[in-house]
């Protein structure tokens, strides 16, 4: 039974949390990531129209991410604000940055200041403002929690690949966008509103709908986790998972064209990585609340390197593809749950906003630096060998990486009360 303190850790924490990870399914499953998995359906179009190579928009794109430079103050500000604030915003943005692609007009510049306007976009549609909720309202389901909350962006991936590639098919380009913006905007955001209505969105202030924000808060602050190199070998972790799964994610169409499928055919790659992420997050989610985290991650970590070295394979045919793509986002998916979940373990939610969004920013680096590599050692080299190789490097050490993750005890420190 609940207690009627709704301590997290007893039995009565779905029942308490549940709408918290549902509104998490949908912010997260709908926020930029989601574009990232799908981006590889945009760029035949544009390509076309404008004359953009590959490389142009892998560079433009990593261009654009550095507005997650932000992120870290944004994060901040969740902590001082609140979640619900910082998700209206966030989504609001993210749907006019959609209806701004559909309406460009041919210059890059205006591509990567839209994808800049993606990466500011990410503190309000993330484990930022959602891993905080679900870390006061779990501890013995933690994993799990986080697991199906990040698994949204899985969902609506496998969902919407194939319905945005029948609609650019039919109607083009800048439709698929308009329809990521109605989506966004007029459907997602208010079931997460909905969802969240009733819900603490400030759980580290007192609040007496929310007995559990009355607890103490364990964890560092910001600055005693800048000084932690265990933080920055976990940012480190992140990054080299963004190098090799989003690199490879943002390619997979023209990577699977390249390989001799139809449009149609390489378009089931992305299904197949988004099938993946399902998969990695829920089992991830699942080993972490019972095995060692750290253990856990370099295997999953191990199976995408092999992975990817197998993706060199000169004809594998598209079977054989499905498979390794769906290997190699196992690591991406299992992140997700992973960075979040190591947060909140090894350095406690004290900070938490600002302390995930620096991380979040890290591995924005990542994401940039493999987006690019991916495209521009195309351009250099006519394939995606080398890109592939980088990659299976990438992975191998994040192994290594999170194996020397130990973990120590944190600080207790009473939640302050809200002013009156």
């Amino acid at each position: 039974m609940e207690s009627s303190t709704g301590r997290p850790g007893e039995p009565g924490e779905w029942r308490r949390g549940w709408p918290v990870v549902g509104a998490a399914m949908v912010g997260i499953g709908f926020g930029p990531g989601l574009f990232q998995n799908l981006s590889s359906l945009f760029v035949v179009g544009p390509i076309a129209e404008f004359g953009w190579s590959r490389g142009d928009i892998a560079t433009a794109a990593g261009v654009g991410l550095l507005g997650g430079l932000a992120v870290p103050f944004l994060g901040r500000l969740v902590d001082r604000i609140g979640a619900r604030p910082m998700i209206i915003a966030a989504m609001l943005l993210l749907a006019a940055v959609y209806a701004g692609l559909a309406a460009m007009s041919g210059p890059l510049w205006e591509y990567r200041v839209l994808v800049f306007g993606l990466a500011l976009a990410v503190p309000g549609t993330s484990a930022i403002v959602y891993g905080k909720l679900i870390a006061q309202r779990f501890v013995a389901h933690r994993g799990m929690a986080l697991g199906i909350a990040t698994s949204g962006i899985s969902i609506t991936t496998l969902t919407l690949a194939p319905v945005l590639g029948a609609v650019i098919a039919a109607y083009g380009w800048r439709i698929g966008f308009l329809t990521l913006c109605i989506v966004v905007g007029g459907l997602a955001l208010p079931a997460v509103l909905l969802l969240l209505r009733g819900v603490s969105a400030a759980p580290t202030r007192r609040d007496h709908d929310d007995p559990l924000a009355t607890q103490p808060v364990d964890g560092m602050t910001g600055a005693e986790t800048r000084r932690d190199g265990r933080y920055w070998r976990l940012g480190l972790c992140g990054a080299l998972i963004n190098v090799a799964s989003i690199g490879l994610v943002t390619s997979l169409v023209p990577f699977g064209i390249d390989r001799g499928l139809s449009a149609a055919q390489a378009a089931l790659l992305v299904t197949s990585f988004a099938a993946s992420q399902v998969v990695g997050r829920l089992v991830m989610g699942a080993l972490v609340d019972r095995f060692r985290p750290q253990t856990t991650a370099a295997a999953f970590a191990a199976i995408s390197t092999l992975a990817f070295v197998a993706l060199q394979l000169p004809e594998p045919g598209l079977p054989l593809l499905l498979a390794l793509v769906f290997l190699a986002g196992l690591m991406n998916g299992a992140e997700h749950d992973l960075l979040p979940f190591l947060t909140a373990r090894l350095f406690g939610i004290r900070a938490y906003g600002e302390v995930y969004g620096l991380l979040i920013m890290i591995t924005l680096i990542g994401t940039a630096i493999g987006i690019t590599a991916f495209g521009r050692l195309h351009d250099a080299t006519g394939n995606y060998s080398s890109a592939l190789a980088l990659a299976a490097a990438a992975l191998g050490m994040t192994a290594l990486l999170f194996l020397s993750l130990r973990e120590r005890p944190l600080p207790h420190v009473q939640a302050a009360a809200a002013p009156a």
